[in-house]
């Protein structure tokens, strides 16, 4: 007879645990460590092959500002973000919190201070909750690379890591989101990830974990694009805001403010969140245009965050060059962010539209025959160039079917209605 797998604490309430994440739907991820100093991205160390000894002195080197957290969590507050999620280790294995555990810290080197606290307490100061990034590989370690071939390595190695990811949880309060990254060299047996979890659920009880210590974890990380999981499970795109996560100055390919609510949109539609990445300078500034563009989204959100927020219930929906739908039960949101003037037409609703408006505005035309409705009386020129919101009202078996021909849709009776 099979035994029964030995469930992880807080299993029975993975869903309560959720809870506050599915409703957040966008944070901010900062990536920040010694790297930023050289301003050529965060895996610099490893693509530019410097070796320990050229690059450890930039520990002694780092110098970040103070006080640049609090501006951090004050600008995901403007930027209608409700989370962050800091890398608290990257690969490069520089800690940005005080461990007993090595002395390549920030309380021990440049620095001088604990960073990650600094990062807690800006965050709680504008009601966010608080993530720890924590990278599994550590390209300093002298294990970190042994680990894989011998068993004493294997040891040190992961009782260094689990030594960390305890510290972080014990020493900063509640902690509301455990990232991991890069589990390479090792396989989930081997960072003996499942007791990683139990420890972490043992000392916060109310934590949600990703899926990158080779477990499942409770959310999905898709990186750099869109991707809804199967069965309803939460995920978190993780995006960057120019290609690159760490700073790095000669990569001005920005999103504009149009591009990260057409990604929060997007999100939303699959049921999922969006993290989006700042990468501060050394010093801790973000990078000129990220502030201005975040500000633009929290105006946007400030008008339409119900459409956004609340609006994770799912439906098929198919490609237009106008816009895509959020749906919150029976109300459709229309985010028209190339906007077609007086008069909006979308096919493929097999739905009954039964009315229409701009949201926060007053009430339109709509007409409907069988799956094509036309909504007029539209503004000549839209209310919001970065995404006008029309809220339709809707009954029926909510979705949209188009496929590639033009034939109307079988077995439909003929309808043609105006409201």
């Amino acid at each position: 007879m099979p035994t029964k797998k030995p469930s992880l604490p807080g299993e029975g309430t993975q869903q309560q645990r959720l809870e506050w994440f599915r409703q957040a739907r966008f944070g901010m991820f900062i990536h920040w460590g010694l790297y930023s100093q050289l301003g050529r991205h965060e895996w610099v160390m490893n693509r530019e092959r410097i070796p320990v000894s050229e690059y450890e002195p930039l520990a002694d080197t780092w110098k970040p500002a103070r006080g640049c957290a609090r501006k951090w969590a004050k600008l995901a507050k403007e930027a209608g973000q409700r989370y962050m999620v800091l890398t608290t280790k990257h690969h490069e294995g520089f800690c940005l919190f005080n461990s007993e555990l090595t002395d390549y810290c920030a309380t021990k080197r440049g620095p001088g201070r604990d960073l990650v606290a600094e990062y807690v307490e800006a965050a709680r100061a504008e009601g966010l909750r608080v993530g720890f990034y924590y990278s599994l590989a550590d390209w300093r370690h002298p294990d970190g690379v042994a680990c894989a071939r011998g068993e004493k390595a294997r040891r040190r190695f992961v009782d260094y890591i689990h030594g960390q990811i305890r510290e972080l949880l014990t020493n900063y309060g509640t902690i509301d989101i455990l990232w991991y990254d890069l589990s390479w060299p090792l396989d989930a047996e081997g960072w003996e990830s499942v007791k990683m979890n139990e420890m972490a659920l043992s000392l916060q009880p109310g934590i949600i974990i990703n899926n990158r210590n080779q477990l499942p974890g409770d959310f999905g990380t898709p990186e750099g694009h869109i991707a809804p999981e199967a069965g309803g499970r939460m995920w978190e795109a993780c995006m960057t805001f120019n290609d690159a996560w760490g700073y790095t100055p000669i990569d001005t390919n920005y999103k504009s403010a149009w591009n990260v609510i057409s990604m929060l949109r997007q999100c939303a539609a699959g049921g999922g969140n969006l993290l989006l990445n700042i990468g501060p300078t050394a010093e801790g500034a973000v990078p000129a245009p990220c502030p201005r563009i975040l500000r633009q989204v929290g105006a946007w959100l400030g008008q339409y965050g119900p459409s956004v927020y609340e609006a994770a219930d799912s439906m098929p929906q198919e490609w237009s060059i106008l816009g895509a739908f959020t749906r919150k039960g029976d109300t459709l949101y229309f985010h028209c962010n190339r906007y077609p003037g007086d008069e909006l037409a979308i096919g493929g609703l097999v739905c009954d539209v039964k009315s229409a408006r701009l949201m926060g505005g007053p009430k339109l035309k709509v007409s409907q025959v069988r799956d094509r409705v036309v909504v007029s009386g539209l503004p000549a020129q839209a209310p919001d160039p970065l995404d006008t919101v029309i809220e339709l009202r809707v009954s029926g078996d909510v979705r949209q079917v188009l496929g590639a021909g033009c034939e109307l849709l079988k077995g439909d009776p003929w309808r043609k209605t105006e409201k």
